[in-house]
């Protein structure tokens, strides 16, 4: 059975990718703060693997991904999906603790995850694996008063290519979905409006996460030899293009 773990596993986007995985017989390790989540997206499948932990905390990454290979020999995919956001304002009505909290998950996070996975896919016989990046619309415009988001959002993307870059002589692929507005609860909010960047408040629309979940397996089940190195996935008629 192919193995993936999945950072963010216990709500929206890393819950439904997470439970399409399991349907399709992987081995899935269910990464996330709180315990009782995983368990949740787990819905007692044997082939979950629930793993406890904070991303933004070197010590526990290193722990949960050496569970996972301890159960499981090897690590094919990661799908590097943890994330947060910040209330909208203005930079400087953004408080520094804010800004802190938004980078320590958005980019320390997917570092220290990217960093695992990859010392472990290079170490493995047969070498290699896939390392899959949740960026997001963001990477490529912003929405008002979304400084520590949308900066946090385009260093995933220098992460992307240089470990596209990087992975070629070990095996290793690397790419980036970009996602928009896949209603989840943090994304239930474009349902009754938020601020477009002409100053108007107005509904968005949206799309079902399950297309998203989708969209990462089908990234997950190429072959190591081909690569979407970035893919954009998004309700058709969201305000993306013309958000100016």
């Amino acid at each position: 059975m192919p193995t993936i773990l999945i950072t963010g596993a216990g709500s929206g986007i890393g819950r439904s990718t997470a439970r399409l995985f399991l349907r399709e017989g992987w081995q899935v390790g269910l990464i996330g703060r709180r315990a009782i989540a995983l368990e949740e997206t787990a819905e007692g499948h044997t082939a979950a693997l629930i793993l406890p932990c904070d991303v933004t905390d070197p010590t526990q990454v290193e722990e949960a991904f050496g569970r996972a290979v301890a159960a499981w020999g090897r690590l094919d995919v990661l799908f590097n999906n943890a994330g947060m956001s910040a209330k909208a304002a203005p930079i400087d009505e953004i408080a520094v603790e804010d800004w802190m909290a938004v980078n320590a998950v958005n980019i320390t996070g997917m570092f220290l995850c990217a960093r695992a996975a990859f010392g472990q896919m290079r170490r493995q016989a047969p070498q290699g694996g896939r390392i899959i990046n949740n960026g997001s619309i963001s990477a490529h415009v912003p929405r008002p008063g979304s400084v520590p988001y949308t900066m946090s959002k385009h260093a995933v993307t220098g992460l992307t290519r240089t470990l596209g870059l990087d992975g070629r002589k070990f095996d290793i692929a690397c790419g980036q979905i970009d996602i928009g507005n896949a209603l989840t609860s943090m994304a239930e909010q474009f349902t009754r409006g938020v601020p477009q960047a002409d100053g108007s408040v107005r509904v968005e629309p949206v799309m079902n996460v399950a297309h998203v979940a989708e969209a990462v397996l089908h990234m997950a089940r190429l072959p190591l030899d081909v690569n979407i190195p970035f893919l954009t996935i998004m309700a058709r008629d969201m305000p993306y293009v013309g958000r100016g």
